[in-house]
């Protein structure tokens, strides 16, 4: 089976059992399984349930927190606290 890829995938192909790369390089369905199952396993150390869950988690570290204060402004004169 020889099938070449596109998109994202451009320059990978699949020849009978294995997915070859760009530079040639094979790689057999084990190998893609093993290499599938190790970054589970680093994940599972590092406390995360999956690779979607690492990446959130990535870009939530990145995002700039926000807080929201509300303050009844009629209260807030009411106490004298406001400066006039």
């Amino acid at each position: 089976m020889n099938l070449d890829f596109e998109d994202e995938w451009y320059g990978w192909r699949l020849r009978g059992r294995h997915l070859v790369s760009e530079d040639g390089q094979r790689m057999t369905v084990e190998r893609l399984r093993g290499l599938m199952w190790r970054d589970k396993m680093e994940l599972r150390l590092q406390g995360y349930a999956s690779r979607r869950a690492a990446e959130e988690a990535r870009r939530a570290a990145h995002r700039p927190k926000v807080k929201v204060l509300v303050i009844d402004l009629g209260e807030y004169r009411h106490r004298g606290i406001a400066a006039s």
